[in-house]
């Protein structure tokens, strides 16, 4: 069990190829070099990434008729972020981050956006890519963001600020929200396309974070930032409803991280459990530790479970925006569960920075935070019931 992924349902022959191709790009590229980009701090490991496009990985969730893989299903992305994700966390979630960007654009694109400012993530040397939403005053409560975006003529004017924005400044492409209507909430929320080099669009200096540092965030700033009408996906007003759609999936595809993650650290306390000797015996022999070791394995097992039927449900056109926020709140919390009891387990080493469960502990606090808290995944679920 957990050792690999548990199929509940058949695999196709290009699933099991993909993940049998992320599963050795994870144990050969990313694991060996997840302490590595921990210990750099505020340094995006693009070489990483080139590698993975090398290969394949960071485009086979966009559509074929834009140059991608044309696995565009849900399901098959949660297959692959486990797999990187049980590499590192990190490392991982950046490889698959240009997936984040093109959800909005698969939602509230034409076709002529889809080709424009898809076709670029696609190939061997494809574009890194961000999504900015939050603001300093503005994480759970999305409606509430204060960037404007002002008609002018022949497009908009952006001010305002973002914060947390993953991959700032090593991003070529940026799709943005803003409001267009200052009195309204969701309604008055527009998404618009940028690139780097738009005049008066600037970032602040890395922020330092707790883990996930292969994802570098940064501050972005707007000083009457002009983006022509063409740039401005869907209809004025229409963002909010990208948003909730993109998250809809992207928290399933978290919850496929979380999963991962925690699989990496209950496989290494379990083999350390095994080897390590205390009071003349394998401590996985000591009832305490065999049972904190079960409850791991059981609570990835349910996780992995909730999180695939979250996918193929979402696959199948059924509203999961419960399902989804059940799916990323119980593999988050999952995670955080068996990264702490995994550094329990190893004890004093545990705490060493010489083994890496207490970088993966650190790492996977984000998944109950990133793309809505634990607190806010429980008010989602209950206005679904």
């Amino acid at each position: 069990m957990t050792g690999t992924q548990f199929e509940a349902w058949p695999l196709t022959t290009e699933q099991r190829e993909i993940v049998k191709l992320c599963r050795d790009f994870a144990e050969k590229e990313i694991r060996p070099r997840g302490r590595e980009v921990d210990e750099a701090d505020v340094v995006t490991p693009v070489d990483i990434f080139a590698k993975a496009a090398q290969v394949g990985i960071t485009d086979f969730m966009i559509a074929e008729e834009f140059g991608g893989g044309g696995m565009t299903d849900v399901f098959t992305q949660c297959l692959v972020q486990e797999e990187l994700c049980w590499g590192d966390p990190g490392i991982g979630n950046l490889v698959c981050s240009n997936g984040f960007f093109s959800d909005p654009l698969m939602a509230l694109g034409t076709p002529e956006q889809k080709e424009k400012w898809l076709r670029p993530l696609t190939g061997t040397a494809p574009l890194m890519t961000a999504l900015a939403t939050t603001e300093p005053g503005s994480g759970s409560d999305a409606a509430s963001i204060i960037t404007t975006a002002t008609r002018v003529d022949g497009g908009y004017r952006i001010n305002g600020q973002k914060a947390w924005i993953s991959n700032a400044g090593a991003a070529d492409q940026y799709v943005v929200f803003a409001k267009t209507d200052r009195n309204e909430r969701s309604k008055g929320v527009t998404a618009f396309m940028l690139t780097k080099d738009t005049p008066g669009l600037t970032w602040g200096e890395p922020m330092k974070k707790m883990g996930q540092r292969a994802i570098v965030c940064r501050e972005l700033f707007f000083d009457d930032v002009f983006v022509p009408e063409e740039n401005r996906l869907g209809d004025e007003g229409q963002g909010f409803y990208g948003l909730m759609e993109t998250f809809d999936i992207s928290r399933i595809v978290l919850g496929a991280a979380a999963v991962g993650a925690a699989r990496a650290a209950y496989e290494y306390a379990l083999d350390y459990a095994r080897t390590r000797k205390q009071f003349g015996k394998p401590i996985i022999e000591h009832q305490a530790v065999a049972f904190r070791l079960a409850d791991m394995a059981t609570r990835i097992e349910a996780s992995r479970l909730l999180v695939h039927h979250a996918a193929r449900s979402i696959d199948a056109g059924v509203n999961t925006t419960g399902l989804a926020a059940m799916a990323k709140l119980t593999a988050s919390e999952t995670a955080m569960f068996v990264t702490h009891a995994a550094v329990q387990t190893l004890g004093g080493w545990g705490y060493s920075r010489e083994y890496p469960v207490e970088q993966w502990m650190r790492d996977v606090k984000l998944e109950e935070i990133e793309e809505g808290t634990s607190d806010i995944m429980r008010l989602v679920i209950s206005r679904n019931l």
